[in-house]
Parts: C-alpha cells; structure tokens; sequence
C-alpha cells in the first residue's frame, strides 16, 4: 500500500502499458501471436498474451540466457528463431510450453530502459517461416515506446521521492526545499506532455496541481482558470527560464511560448511576467 500520498496517483501498472503495445502492435502487424512479460531481478515474468490458444506460457518465469527470451534480455537486443524447435542457439528449457502452444518461428525485443532490459515483446507463429520484416518492425517501435513511458514513469517516481525530503526540512519556507517543489512541479508538467499515455498525463497533471498548494498556506479562491499548455510555460518561466529555454524545455516555437505567456498575463491581470508568477502562486497555480 503506498505511504506517499502521491503514490495513490502513480504509478499505474507497467502491465499495462506493456499490454497496450501489444495490443497495438496486433492491430497492425499480421501476426498470430503476440505476448510478452517484465523483468524483475534478472527474470523475464510472461504476463500478456494475444493469440495463445493454451496456458502454457502464462506465468512462465524466464531466467537471464534461457530459452530466446532471457537471452535476448540479458544481452539487450533482438533475435529471432525461423524454427525454436531446431533451433541450435538457445536452450531448450521451455520446449513444452512453447511446442505446446505450436509455436515455431519466434522474435522477442527488449524494452531497453538506462542500459536495463525491463520487458520483452515477442510476436511468433505456428510455421517454421522467418517472421516478417514489417512484424519485426511494429514490434521494435513498440519495444522503444515501451521504453520511453518507462523512462518516464522512472523519473515521475524520482522526482516524487526527493519530494519526500521536505518532511525532514524546517518548513515551507526553505529555500531549497521550495526550489525544489518547483523544479518537481515543471519536470512533471514536462512529462506530462511528452508521455502518449493519455491516463499516465492526467495523473501526472493530478500530481503537478497537487503540488502547487505544498508551499501557499492559504491560497486565495482562483476564478482564473489557465489551460495545461499555460500553466505548463509559467511553471518554467517560474524558474527564471528565459522563452527560449521554455522552448527548448517544452518543444515548443518560441512565438508559440510568447502566445501562451501572454494569454495567462491577460488572464491573471499582470503587467509582467514575474507578476503573473506571483499571482499564479497566490491562487495556488503555481508552487
């Protein structure tokens, strides 16, 4: 159960990214079988099937070298098998769930995360035929989206746990405490933006506005209502970002941050942009 009360909010089961992958790469890819697992301490759990007429593979806990899957994550890139019955370069401990669910030709991908295998994708078929280039292809791409929501995921947890410092600081009111809630507040907004994972957005965001109220004891009732993009350049102009680094930060045009940054001015009745920042903060919209 999480202590963090933002743990409640994050972090939804990789599962079920991995899942999506999947199911994704099945509606594009003419393929029977897709499945696949995370790794967990050097070992490949297969937890996600599509097209498996057994369960003979469910739950299957795959060591680091054996069998294609674990030798695929241990050395962290593809390979395929036209054939895992006659196949001479992997073991052959998993013959009877795999044999069982006729399975022949087999390509499994890594979802590579800081030089760590932290999923594998496999796509296969019930003929002793290479499995084509554009499956081969599909399931790459998903083993690299994989790769970067688990990135971000990562980083999401990072930020929340230094998060965890401020309850050993003296108060709100400690400078690098508060300095710190503000990074965390622009980051999350950042990733928020960069994950295609569109429930993973609205934690992240759900996150972010929780921190806004960390460092004002009292905030003012906010009629103002600034959209994510908005909030999302103020939380950096915040930190004393120039537009440019806004940009950059938010791949973003720097007239199109300008657009933003004015339209919240107008909004919260500011002349500047610092105004516009402190005023954010009394209503709560900014940490």
């Amino acid at each position: 159960m999480p202590t963090n009360p933002h743990e409640a909010l994050l972090r939804p089961r990789d599962g079920d990214a991995l899942r999506a992958e999947l199911r994704h790469t099945a509606s594009l890819a003419d393929v029977p079988v897709l499945f696949g697992g995370e790794v967990h301490d050097g070992n490949l759990l297969l937890s996600e099937f599509i097209g498996t007429r057994t369960n003979g593979l469910k739950g299957l806990t795959v060591p680091a070298t054996s069998g294609l899957g674990g030798r695929v994550a241990h050395q962290r890139r593809p390979a395929s098998v036209p054939d895992y019955r006659t196949a001479l370069n992997i073991t052959h401990h998993f013959d009877a769930p795999v044999l069982g669910e006729g399975l022949r030709s087999v390509i499994a991908v890594p979802v590579v995360v800081g030089g760590i295998s932290r999923a594998v994708l496999y796509a296969a078929v019930r003929e002793a035929t290479p499995i084509g280039d554009r499956t081969a292809e599909l399931l790459t791409l998903s083993g690299r989206r994989l790769a970067t929501e688990i990135a971000i995921r990562d980083e999401v947890d990072r930020r929340l746990r230094m998060l965890g410092t401020r309850d050993t600081a003296s108060g709100p009111g400690d400078a690098a405490v508060s300095e710190g809630i503000r990074e965390a507040h622009a980051e999350l907004r950042s990733l928020a933006q960069d994950t295609t994972d569109g429930a993973l957005r609205g934690r992240l965001r759900a996150v972010a506005d929780a921190l806004a109220g960390l460092l004002v004891d009292d905030a003012e009732p906010s009629a103002v209502a600034l959209s994510p993009r908005e909030l999302d350049v103020l939380s950096h102009i915040a930190l004393g970002c120039t537009n440019n680094e806004v940009a950059h930060r938010l791949s973003l045009g720097s007239e199109t941050v300008k657009s933003y940054l004015r339209s919240a001015m107008g909004k919260l009745d500011a002349r500047s942009r610092h105004e516009a920042v402190v005023t954010a903060r009394k209503l709560g919209l900014l940490p």
